[in-house]
């Protein structure tokens, strides 16, 4: 950290990025930090968290933090997770506001003062918010349903959109400081701190290098981890699900027995097999939903901590 601010209004700033396979992109980032940076913060770090990268990442963050002094690199073991390197990260900053961001130079450095300046209003989290999605159409629908999950997990009614480009007081890391699973979502961990959080609109910039690391599969997972990790909400649709074919199970008794008093006969094996497949099926789902619980009380009574640090630098 250095001070290159004489104006003692200027907060002090941590900017947190989780590096994946961003070996093409950090000179460049760093580069464009060390220009906005200095213009709006007394103090100021970047912390460059590798998390397993296949690349040589972590000689690119060796080599920034040979020529820049605030410039902080750590080395996971492996690859943890977006979310998790994140969480290593702004648990060793040491500034009063925290910023994070992708490595991919989507979020431009130059919209800090934006995040900045809504903070400033008496909020403990902002949002950066891109005024156009990015991405395709499919990606882009994918990322607005978790963001909806997301925002209904963490139930602040104010919020709608997330993004991963967002600034809070280093203060609400006190309520999860002790946190340990592997299980790690920041947004809703913030919100067990505040109900204070806004959203800001910025300019975020297509990608130029390299693709997301985003896949399906890891938009699902994320999916289930939200709602099984940090929500009791599937469990709560499980008890609905159960009463509701319940009660249509007794319609169906009531049903069959019209039918056999006034018919004298009732209907035959489809409608039987179909009757059995469909509860069947809601059982098995709902034992379903139950193992996922399970899986995350199984995780958490490890005591396996989110990651593990292999180096650090400055």
């Amino acid at each position: 950290m250095i001070n290159n601010s004489k104006d003692n209004h200027q907060p002090s700033i941590s900017v947190v990025v989780p590096v994946y396979n961003g070996s093409e992109t950090l000179a460049l980032l760093t580069e464009r930090l060390n220009a906005i940076l200095p213009t709006i913060a007394q103090q100021y770090e970047i912390i460059y968290v590798n998390d397993g990268s296949q690349d040589d990442s972590w000689e690119c963050i060796t080599e920034l933090c040979s020529r820049f002094q605030y410039v902080r690199g750590i080395n996971l073991l492996r690859n943890f997770g977006q979310h998790n390197a994140i969480l290593c990260g702004i648990r060793t900053a040491k500034n009063e506001i925290i910023v994070t961001m992708d490595d991919d130079l989507q979020h431009p450095p130059d919209q800090i003062p934006l995040l900045l300046e809504k903070l400033q209003q008496g909020f403990d989290v902002v949002y950066g918010i891109p005024r156009k999605m990015p991405h395709s159409f499919f990606r882009n629908l994918a990322s607005w349903l978790i963001k909806r999950i997301l925002a209904l997990v963490m139930g602040i009614k104010t919020i709608k959109d997330i993004s991963a480009f967002r600034a809070f007081r280093s203060r609400l890391i006190t309520v999860f400081q002790d946190y340990r699973s592997p299980g790690v979502i920041i947004d809703v961990m913030l919100s067990w701190g505040t109900t204070r959080f806004s959203t800001v609109v910025v300019e975020e910039e297509p990608r130029e290098i390299g693709k997301s690391n985003y896949t399906f599969r890891k938009l699902l997972k994320q999916v289930f981890l939200i709602l099984t990790g940090f929500s009791t909400i599937p469990l709560r649709f499980a008890s609905f699900l159960g009463f509701s074919f319940t009660i249509f199970g007794f319609g169906v008794l009531v049903y069959v027995l019209i039918v056999y008093f006034t018919q004298g006969s009732i209907p035959g094996f489809p409608f039987l097999a179909s009757i059995i497949s469909l509860f069947s099926g809601i059982q098995l789902w709902v034992l379903g939903i139950l193992g996922e619980y399970l899986a995350r009380i199984f995780d958490r009574s490890m005591d396996r901590p989110p990651y593990f640090i292999g180096e650090m630098i400055n």
